[in-house]
């Protein structure tokens, strides 16, 4: 199986969340990514904690995907202020389309294409629809190399009660691509507010 490129997994799906929670506000001070990001259960089905918020700020200003700003009037030390610079909004928009188009097959608990999804309306219609084709693809093929296990594995050596856990990966494949393909035709069909669409769409960039 392929192993996760560098940067993806928990920590990926923290800085495309934190990424994208600043590029919403606009200007966003740690407390506020957090509280935003708690409020949609993100600990839970992200992997994101409290202290993976601060870090994920002060290494990505490092880094020069977000700059400080001035901090409120009497908010203290912690409360610093952070905005998206262009490359931090390039970075958005490259994590995005890496995490929502890539199948993972190391992992059950894909934290990074959760993220990624979270932010999909940040995403035009067609563009949107062309990385869920690809992972379309990839689901093909990750069904068969399963289908081929299934067939010859026992031949390569493979002890006979290892199909189990095949069948349950083939099993998650075709539920994967079942489910892809239908969000798929959702957007063919116009379901949801996209960023090319007239009216807020979910993630917009703050105006101004």
């Amino acid at each position: 199986m392929r192993q996760g490129a560098e940067g993806e997994g928990p920590v990926s799906a923290t800085r495309l969340l934190v990424l994208g929670v600043v590029r919403m506000h606009g200007i966003a001070h740690g407390y506020q990514v957090r509280r935003e990001l708690l409020s949609w259960s993100a600990d839970k089905w992200a992997n994101v904690q409290p202290g993976s918020i601060y870090h994920a700020l002060k290494k990505m200003a490092v880094e020069g995907l977000l700059e400080q700003v001035e901090a409120e009037p009497g908010a203290g030390p912690g409360r610093i202020a952070y905005r998206l610079t262009d490359s931090g909004e390039a970075d958005f928009d490259l994590r995005l389309q890496k995490l929502l188009s890539e199948v993972r097959e190391d992992s059950t608990d894909d934290h990074g294409f959760a993220a990624a999804l979270t932010f999909l309306p940040a995403l035009s219609r067609e563009r949107a629809i062309r990385l869920l084709k690809f992972r379309v693809i990839q689901l093909k093929g990750v069904r068969a190399n399963l289908a081929a296990l299934l067939e010859h594995g026992s031949d390569w050596g493979q002890p006979q009660h290892v199909n189990a856990l095949y069948r349950l990966w083939q099993a998650r494949a075709e539920a994967d691509l079942e489910w892809t393909q239908d969000l798929i035709e959702r957007l063919r069909t116009g379901e949801y507010v996209m960023a090319d669409d007239a009216g807020p769409s979910f993630g917009r960039p703050a105006v101004g």
